[in-house]
């Protein structure tokens, strides 16, 4: 019997939707080239959410009928996890769904598709809504792409062996007390909530008990109205540390805009006793501020106060948990790329400390790479051994992801904030183990290698962990 594919393409409005579609002509090339097999096509890049949910009734109709052995969801350019469950919700939750997303240059400028990390967040939903997910991030012009996807198609990827991890030293136990003693008792706020889609955002108030942390939250009023409150004394100051920085060359309005929310975001920590802050960044601080939260956030971190965008709460803590393991400053980043060289790049649009920022290059002000208005501050990050790491929630309540590698002294990959970063384990291995564990879309990166403090810290809290 002749095997029968779906095939659904997605993208976002906010990327490069002509790349979108040449990547799934080229995806449709590595599909036509596979021998005896009947494609359904859902046709063009669906970026719509009535255009998606069409398209996956017409996938339904399909399965319901002559059946399919499989679907691609092929994210075309990254999109939050509603679209892929949208084109899937139709289907049996036992036919497998291929997620795949091709890899894009490493241009130093804006992500056109940023891909991996959309499948990162399908994976994640899926996989949570029991669905046999396998994953993809495969150019599909590369040579062995019509080997591969009809590997994924007729049965899930081995999981890597797994990897070992340090055994805790004594000095590491005593260190992982100090970690849990900082996460113990700790508050972080949450400022509105995390945006549709991005699922590994949401708080557990039962994962936050397993920490001892407490979650308090405010709505986005709270913050707009600190912002339109700060006063010119305020301002001031701030408008020196940022000038030094170039903002001198980014619209003014913009730049005082994304001032303020760091000011209302400060006055939150002080008057609220936030020891870490998670901000839905936006949609709103562009349509209510006219600007970006990502130096206002930054520019937190520097000051001793870690914080996160899109409201990721596990993101905020598993920084604090980091800086208290290495008395370093840490970057919660997306993992956004891995090269045939071995590497993977981490980046954000633009909200790490800058005093993580390469000594031997300044910081720049910029604006959003995709919304265009500023503040961001731009660099790449400083050489070094670091750890990877996300505290995250599963089926069984808190895991840890733990890794390490080497920031190499490459150039910025992408336009933000942004690191090239050399794995322990093969890059290749990396992403199959995110992609099949479905780990959170975040990950913290902080210089120095205290995997022996968390593996303890992990131990002493009954805390499953993931060795990426």
């Amino acid at each position: 019997m002749t095997p029968r594919l779906g095939l659904i393409a997605l993208g976002r409005s906010t990327f490069d939707l002509e790349v979108a579609a040449s990547t799934a002509r080229a995806v449709r090339a590595a599909l036509a080239a596979l021998p005896d097999v009947d494609v359904f096509d859902t046709g063009g890049v669906a970026v719509e959410t009535p255009d998606v949910v069409a398209a996956g009734a017409a996938l339904a109709a399909v399965a319901a009928g002559d059946g399919f052995d499989a679907v691609i969801v092929l994210q075309a350019t990254f999109t939050d996890s509603t679209l892929p469950a949208a084109a899937v919700a139709g289907l049996p939750v036992d036919l497998p769904i291929v997620l795949w997303g091709a890899p894009e240059p490493r241009t130093g400028g804006r992500l056109t598709m940023n891909a991996l990390c959309g499948i990162n967040l399908a994976a994640y939903r899926l996989r949570a809504d029991g669905r046999d997910v396998r994953a993809l991030y495969l150019d599909p012009a590369a040579p062995d792409a019509v080997r591969r996807l009809a590997a994924a198609i007729a049965a899930p990827a081995p999981r890597p062996a797994p990897r070992s991890l340090p055994t805790p030293s004594a000095d590491d136990r005593v260190r992982a007390d100090v970690v849990r003693a900082r996460l113990s008792g700790m508050t972080v706020g949450r400022v509105g909530h995390h945006p549709d889609g991005f699922d590994p955002c949401a708080a557990g108030v039962e994962d936050l008990a397993t920490l001892g942390t407490t979650l308090d939250h405010v709505e986005l009023d709270a913050m707009f109205d600190g912002a339109r409150a700060a006063t010119e004394d305020e301002l001031v100051p701030l408008r020196a540390i940022v000038a030094a920085r170039g903002a001198d060359a980014v619209d003014g309005a913009g730049v005082d805009a994304t001032l303020r929310l760091h000011v209302a975001l400060r006055r939150l920590v002080e008057q609220r006793g936030w020891s870490a802050v998670a901000t839905r960044c936006w949609p709103e601080c562009f349509t209510e501020m006219d600007a970006a939260a990502c130096a206002a956030q930054g520019m937190l971190a520097e000051s001793g106060t870690p914080a996160t965008c899109e409201a990721d709460v596990l993101g905020a803590v598993t920084a604090v948990a980091l800086e208290a393991a290495s008395g370093q400053r840490a970057f919660v980043a997306d993992l956004v790329d891995a090269a045939a060289d071995g590497t993977v790049a981490f980046w954000h649009c633009g909200q790490a400390a800058p005093d993580l920022a390469h000594p031997d290059e300044p910081v720049a002000s910029t604006v959003h790479p995709n919304r265009r208005r500023p503040l961001l501050h731009e660099f790449r990050l400083r050489p070094g051994r670091i750890t990877i790491a996300r505290l995250g929630h599963s089926d069984g309540g808190l895991r840890l992801a733990l890794g390490s590698g080497e920031i190499l002294d490459e150039p910025r990959p992408f336009a933000g904030t942004a690191a090239v970063v050399r794995p322990d384990t093969p890059a290749h291995e990396m992403v199959a183990t995110v992609l099949a564990e479905g780990l959170d879309h975040h990950y913290g990166l902080v210089h120095g290698d205290v995997r022996g403090v968390m593996v303890a810290f992990a131990e002493a809290l009954d805390i499953p962990v993931v060795a990426l």
